[in-house]
């Protein structure tokens, strides 16, 4: 008499595995837009987030459900800073992907879970850099650094990255080099919340054009003044073309990068003291940061 093998460990993986594609697969979204293609997931009803480095600049803005019906979207807003788009469509019976502020452990199993043709795609790695709370190179405050070793196809950037649980702890993206990158619930939670209410996260705005320069006759390096909106608030200011801005409130400026980087939204309305070289002169200039224009 034979007596039938109990299930594998592996078999109980892949079963579970399956299971959690198949939880997260309803609200999960294909979007279609100029030339391009991404994933998305419902957030909130008849709201989708999904990956704005992915989002055309132009056109018409399409995403196709769960089960291949295709629908129009439209951009409700999007924050290039974060990589996070808002896109509203005209449906509320859709249920959306609870998002959890979980920690992910360097080493832990997780799956990024897309859309293509209104079927889920799946890909399975592990965590491998799991840090804390950084900007991005645009200078958007992203509130975990998730690293994941995993390979996903273009048209999965935008899927909801999951725990080994099965919970949707934030969205997979490409970063330099094309490293998935996981942009955390809580950071989703505050800055589409942000889109939904405003269309757009509020950055501020010097009114110049900057460029890195070494300063004559010292070790520091500074930031020369290529333009001056003559409507912004360095112009306001007096800050003039030809000037080099060397410390931001006392702070030297080793590099145009970091300046910009201190342009979020809680600079918006702030008082900042620049020291400048003028013909060879050190001076220092008030300056109140402004609300970047709508572009």
């Amino acid at each position: 008499m034979t007596t039938s093998a109990s299930p594998s460990w592996l078999e109980d993986l892949s079963t579970s595995l399956t299971g959690a594609v198949a939880a997260v697969a309803p609200s999960t979204v294909a979007v279609h837009s100029h030339r391009s293609r991404s994933s998305g997931f419902i957030w909130r009803s008849g709201l989708i987030v999904t990956a704005d480095e992915a989002l055309s600049e132009e056109g018409e803005i399409a995403v196709t459900l769960a089960g291949g019906e295709t629908i129009q979207a439209t951009l409700a807003g999007r924050d290039p800073t974060t990589d996070i788009a808002l896109l509203r469509i005209d449906r509320t019976d859709l249920a959306p992907t609870p998002l959890h502020k979980t920690e992910l452990a360097a080493g832990s199993l997780t799956l990024v879970v897309g859309a293509e043709d209104g079927r889920p795609t799946a890909a399975l790695g592990i965590v491998s850099r799991s840090g804390g709370a950084w900007r991005s190179l645009r200078g958007g405050e992203i509130d975990a650094r998730l690293e994941l070793d995993l390979s996903i196809q273009r048209r999965a950037e935008g899927g909801l990255a999951l725990s080994a649980a099965g919970q949707a702890v934030g969205m997979a993206v490409f970063g330099p080099r094309r490293r998935v990158l996981v942009i955390p619930a809580a950071t989703i939670e505050r800055v589409a919340a942000r889109l939904e209410s405003h269309g757009r996260i509020a950055r501020g705005y010097l009114g110049l054009g900057l460029q890195p320069v070494a300063v004559e006759g010292a070790e520091e390096s500074g930031a020369m003044v290529m333009s001056v909106d003559p409507k912004g608030p360095g112009a306001t200011a007096g800050i003039h073309q030809g000037d080099i801005l060397v410390a931001w409130n006392d702070e030297p400026i080793p590099h145009v990068q970091p300046l910009l980087r201190a342009l979020g939204p809680d600079s918006v309305g702030q008082v900042v003291t620049l020291g400048l070289r003028r013909a060879g002169e050190s001076r220092q200039v008030s300056l109140l940061i402004a609300e970047r224009p709508a572009a």
